[in-house]
């Protein structure tokens, strides 16, 4: 499995890079730029990402215009649906709108700070990423 986390926060990018390494590679993303490029050049490479792990709070490029570009990506290549990368929503805002709108705009699921490992190993296991 290939993860991307999208995190500005150290101590949570440590902390699900700890999380993810045991299931395969986890690249690293600082913002919203570079978990841009750094999606666009695994497409490029023909080794794209199975999951993306992407706060929502961040500065500049927010997750939110993340998922949208990566979206938009994925049909210009012809992914579309089931066939794209899962991605997680993690972040501190847990109101309905910032849940809702997350969905909206294709989403896979919404984790809420603090992440819990178990949390995160349970959705992969949803999205058949890793064994059950």
């Amino acid at each position: 499995m290939k993860s991307l986390i999208v995190e500005d926060d150290f101590t949570s990018r440590l902390f699900l890079q700890t999380v993810l390494l045991q299931y395969g590679e986890a690249h690293v993303a600082v913002d919203g730029d570079e978990a841009v490029k750094a999606f666009n050049d695994a497409c490029d490479a023909g080794h794209p990402y199975d999951v993306v792990c992407l706060d929502i709070m961040m500065p500049g490029m927010d997750g939110h215009a993340v998922l949208d570009a990566i979206r938009k990506i994925e049909e210009a290549r012809g992914v579309r649906g089931l066939r794209g990368v899962k991605i997680i929503m993690a972040t501190a805002l847990g109101d309905m709108d910032s849940i809702m709108s997350s969905f909206k705009e294709q989403c896979d699921a919404y984790m809420i700070k603090p992440i819990d490992a178990q949390d995160v190993i349970r959705h992969l296991k949803r999205f058949n990423l890793i064994e059950q």
